[in-house]
């Protein structure tokens, strides 16, 4: 235990490889940890032991680069064999995934064992992972706060030493707020950078990608090597990096970047000191390195941005509804969903389709301005939340926000809409500036460079022009050797 609990998977598959573990061994530290802190933390909702250690048995340490290094995978879109994928929904809890994933598959071919599937609200649509069917997932560092969403599940498996990296994804900051709140490392790569489907060439338009979290840069590094890909049957793609995204992290940074800053919220609500404080360290440090960093921000109008974010999954999730309206043969009822969900949906029904149109047409000029933006800058940073992690509980709706929530049907189209920012204006409040990055398609990343007065993680986000997580993790690789870079609690990087 003390071995599989000190070294990130990179680390893990070293010592595999020298046979100086071997994989049942580490499945059986990564199922000691789990069955000790689990229970507590509700981060894997789904064990599949039996069938880990019968794979354990076909991994070949020669051939795959990560043979026999356990990991636990996100319960939706990141679809196991066989295996129920239930995306948080009681809907769902009796869906049997046909194939893997593309993303899955990818993971399965390098030798990763999987050890089960993590917690996330239904259907991924929230910033806390507090599903009804299974119940909230707890924070490692602070059992009474949240662990963050829609990746709650997967960053409290790593954040507590059940596994050192999992499946994640990132909708509209579901890596990088969860990471945030639990001290982890997480990046959201480039819109077409890693597999998608199959079944589908996008998700949400673009906006969610699927990926990973992790205690370590070079596993962020490792695991977007392995990652990559061009698709033919997908809706976007960006050039492949011809390196080696691990190696080239480690080369020295020989430019001198020009970089952007904000600390204020782009749809005017409060920002905490910690989160002023977390970035204001990581500008000085910047500045210490030479950089040039400048407060400043893009002239892009962040509420009209949430506003078309949420015209997205208003008719995302009405799309969906109607596929399973014609998959059960009947009509879909509240009783079928939690109150989130009810919302968008009926909301969604009423959405045109020249309203989505323009609405994707407005992500695109807000990508726009960001690529001029960056003409000027070549990094902007913000807080990575604006709050340290929010109690358990904390964002449930109350007996009566929950009434006003159930007359979406009897307002007007215009306000259903509001009805649905008003819904989600509380959790927008701890985390305004991820969605920006989803909308536009650049990659981001939050580093763990802050401890909150709380005793809670704060991270803080840096976005790069499309193509540029060479860049990220470079930045990222220099922080990490910093005495801001946060460890977790239940577990230490050694990266010899």
């Amino acid at each position: 235990m003390e071995t599989y609990t000190q070294y990130d998977a990179v680390g893990l598959a070293e010592l595999i490889k020298q046979k100086q573990v071997k994989p049942k061994e580490l499945l059986e530290a990564a199922y000691q940890r789990l069955e000790a802190v689990n229970p507590e933390l509700n981060a894997v909702i789904r064990s599949r032991k039996e069938k880990a250690f019968q794979e354990a048995e076909q991994v070949d340490i020669n051939a795959q680069p990560f043979a026999g290094v356990p990991m636990a995978l996100k319960d939706i879109s990141q679809a196991i064999t066989g295996e129920p994928l239930t995306a948080g929904s009681r809907l769902l809890q009796n869906n049997i995934a046909k194939q893997d994933s593309h993303l899955v598959a990818r993971l399965r071919k390098a030798g990763f064992l999987f050890i089960g599937q993590t917690n996330t609200p239904e259907f991924g649509l929230k910033n806390i992972s507090e599903p009804e069917i299974y119940g909230a997932t707890k924070n490692p560092w602070n059992k009474n706060h949240s662990s963050g969403g829609s990746s709650g599940g997967s960053a409290a498996a790593v954040a507590s030493g059940i596994v050192p990296v999992a499946g994640a994804s990132d909708g509209g900051g579901s890596i990088r707020i969860p990471a945030s709140f639990t001290g982890l490392f997480g990046l959201k790569p480039t819109r077409g950078r890693t597999p998608v489907g199959p079944g589908n060439g996008r998700q949400w338009q673009g906006a969610s990608i699927d990926f990973a979290l992790t205690r370590s840069v070079r596993d962020g590094a490792a695991l977007l090597d392995l990652l990559q890909t061009f698709q033919q049957e997908a809706a976007f793609h960006i050039p492949l990096y011809d390196g080696n995204y691990q190696k080239d992290m480690q080369l020295p940074i020989r430019n001198r970047y020009r970089i952007a800053y904000t600390t204020a919220s782009p749809v005017g609500t409060p920002v905490s000191k910690d989160a002023e404080t977390a970035v204001h360290k990581v500008v000085r440090w910047l500045e210490e390195q030479g950089h040039v960093v400048e407060e400043t921000e893009p002239s892009i109008d962040g509420v009209r941005l949430m506003e078309n974010y949420y015209i997205m999954n208003s008719g995302e999730i009405s799309a969906m509804m109607t596929g399973l309206e014609k998959a059960f043969g009947r009509e879909m009822t509240f009783e079928d969903m939690e109150i989130v969900s009810w919302v968008l949906y009926r909301a969604g029904q009423n959405v045109t389709a020249a309203e989505y149109s323009r609405s994707l047409a407005e992500w695109d000029a807000a990508a726009a301005a960001m690529a001029d933006f960056h003409q000027t800058y070549d990094f902007y940073i913000t807080p990575a939340n604006a709050h340290p992690a929010p109690e358990n509980g904390e964002l449930t709706h109350t007996v009566k926000e929950f009434e006003q929530l159930l007359k979406v049907d009897s307002v007007s189209k215009q306000h259903q809409q509001q009805i649905v920012y008003e819904m989600f204006e509380p959790s927008l409040t701890y985390t305004p500036h991820t969605q920006l990055a989803n909308l536009t398609g650049q990659p981001a990343m939050t580093v763990p460079v802050h401890l909150a007065d709380s005793g809670l993680p704060m991270g803080v986000q840096f976005i790069a022009p499309k193509g540029w997580e060479i860049r990220l993790l470079q930045i990222a690789g220099q922080l990490e050797k910093t005495e801001m870079w946060l460890d977790t609690k239940a577990t230490k990087n050694n990266q010899r």
